[in-house]
């Protein structure tokens, strides 16, 4: 820039010259005249061009500082301008969206199921717990009290001579040991009893520590009356013998049957509807089968004292067996659906 103005300094123009009457007669020279010419044009040239350059270097300083400024400028308009990042999509979502798409009951359009339970009033049955404990408890004292007399009495159940001559007299010495037998048969099939009503629903409101005396009450009013019954029929007919020995055959089964009855009473109690519904039809299978012998049995003992006909036996079987137990289960049956004895 310094250069520039010593050249605008140097080329600055020449003084015009004065002329007189005696030069306008001569030609003038046109020589001089360009180069004055060229040379004002120079000077004025220069003269624009240090005024553009020092206009230029001027305004320079801002052009150059602008760029820092657009730079802030698009760095601000940059920060405002940016959009969040997206939150990473956790594994829940992604998989209940995935349901969505796959599950039918979660698609437009679909019927609405709705799975209602019926509120259930709530019963404790932790009494149930200690009433079988205190019946497994109760033969298994009865078992180790009088083991030998528990031996004798399966073996009686399987051998008929045997149970005619020996355990027969035994009986008549061991009469407490027999009737805790029949007083455990009494009190089992009295709470087996309970547990298939239970297990069938019937008398769904009847509270247990009614019901199960009942029961148990029941079974020996039928067990003792059957006992009355058949001593009054002996003196009668006078066969006292013959009514001894089917009455023995009698309660012997029905020992039996106590025994067997525990592990019943155990599953019914405590296991599954499936499995108590299998394992009740399986004891009442055995329940028939124990009849059956009883009446097989009680029709060769009576074979040995009285000569009679199948018929006449077939006749017994179901006035004093069958009727009563026939009428038992109308009367049950008739409560059970009418809600009336």
């Amino acid at each position: 820039m310094a250069q520039n103005a010593d050249s605008a300094h140097t080329a600055a123009p020449a003084k015009p010259v004065t002329r007189t009457a005696a030069d306008t007669t001569r030609p003038k020279p046109r020589v001089a005249k360009a180069r004055i010419d060229s040379n004002a044009r120079k000077a004025a040239v220069r003269r624009d061009t240090v005024a553009v350059k020092r206009d230029t270097a001027r305004v320079a300083p801002v052009i150059a500082a602008a760029p820092v400024d657009t730079t802030k400028k698009a760095t601000d308009s940059v920060v405002v301008a940016a959009p969040p990042k997206p939150k990473p999509v956790s594994s829940y979502d992604i998989y209940m969206k995935k349901l969505a798409v796959e599950n039918i009951f979660l698609q437009p359009g679909k019927p609405t199921y709705r799975d209602v339970n019926l509120l259930r009033p709530f019963r404790n049955l932790d009494w149930m717990v200690y009433l079988i404990a205190g019946i497994v408890l109760l033969v298994s004292i009865i078992r180790l009290a009088y083991q030998k007399y528990f031996h004798d009495l399966f073996r009686a159940f399987l051998n008929p001579t045997l149970s005619q001559r020996q355990l027969k007299d035994q009986l008549s010495q061991s009469p407490f040991p027999n009737f805790l037998f029949n007083a455990f048969f009494i009190i089992s099939l009295g709470m087996y009893l309970y547990l298939v009503l239970y297990r069938k629903q019937v008398f769904p409101q009847a509270e247990p520590w009614m019901l199960i005396p009942g029961l148990i009450a029941l079974v020996a009013l039928v067990y003792g009356t059957k006992y009355v019954v058949l001593r009054f029929c002996g003196w009668l007919f006078g066969n006292a013998d013959l009514a001894d020995a089917y009455i023995f055959i009698l309660y012997l089964i029905n020992k039996i049957l106590g025994v067997l009855l525990v592990p019943f009473l155990v599953i019914l109690a405590f296991c599954s509807a499936e499995i108590a519904q299998t394992f009740l039809y399986i004891s009442i299978f055995f329940i028939i089968l124990l009849v059956i012998y009883r009446y097989i049995r009680s029709y060769s003992l009576v074979k040995q004292y009285l000569s009679f006909s199948k018929l006449h036996f077939f006749l017994y079987l179901c006035a004093f067996e069958v009727a009563p137990v026939l009428i038992l289960t109308k009367v049950l049956l008739n409560i059970w659906l009418t809600g009336n004895p």
